[in-house]
């Protein structure tokens, strides 16, 4: 069974924000929050926690974009932004603010659900992405510590790399900690001493 996706809807417009309400009941079931005030979006975002905000704006000003985004936390959740005209400029900073859908033309009923699912997918992949990233960036700094130790080692004990890396690695298991925990524990205390 699938879960019922939880919507903050961002609109000012009352006849709109009905509209939209009124086009995602048709479209599937959904939990809905419509956030008029925009003074209480991050508020109200954070008190619904929403999966998804859907922000519905007439002609974007780059000011009100970049606070509606990050009101939004567009790095916790898919944010769509529905806007009546392009703008280069805009849009390059809804995207690097981390905005999933960017769609121009303004909300159409018909299009809801598409959008939706498209900027929940983007979400989903550019998240599994900075973690992976995350994980990579963290995996290298901590070859790069090992490899710092291991030196370490081989100049104070005369030993080779393996020999070094089997020393780091014993030492290690010894202690019940991981090799890497070992490894910064010599490095900063060869540094304490240098």
């Amino acid at each position: 069974m699938q879960r019922v996706l939880k919507i903050t809807i961002v609109e000012t417009d009352p006849a709109r924000a009905a509209l939209i309400e009124e086009s995602l009941a048709r479209a599937g079931q959904y939990e809905l929050n419509t956030v008029s005030d925009m003074t209480r979006l991050t508020a109200a975002i954070a008190a619904h926690n929403p999966d998804i905000v859907l922000i519905d704006l007439d002609n974007p000003s780059r000011d009100s974009l970049e606070e509606l985004t990050l009101a939004s936390a567009p790095l916790e959740r898919p944010v769509a932004l529905f806007v009546d005209q392009s703008d280069a400029n805009l849009t390059r900073i809804a995207i690097e603010a981390g905005v999933s859908a960017y769609v121009v033309d303004g909300l159409r009923a018909d299009r809801l659900k598409p959008i939706i699912d498209a900027a929940v997918a983007r979400f989903t992949l550019f998240r599994q992405m900075r973690t992976e990233l995350a994980t990579t960036k963290r995996a290298l700094e901590e070859r790069k510590v090992i490899d710092r130790a291991k030196g370490l080692l081989m100049k104070a004990k005369g030993i080779d790399e393996q020999a070094a890396y089997d020393l780091l690695r014993r030492a290690a298991m010894d202690q019940g900690r991981k090799v890497i925990d070992v490894a910064e524990a010599l490095v900063t205390t060869a540094g304490l001493l240098s």
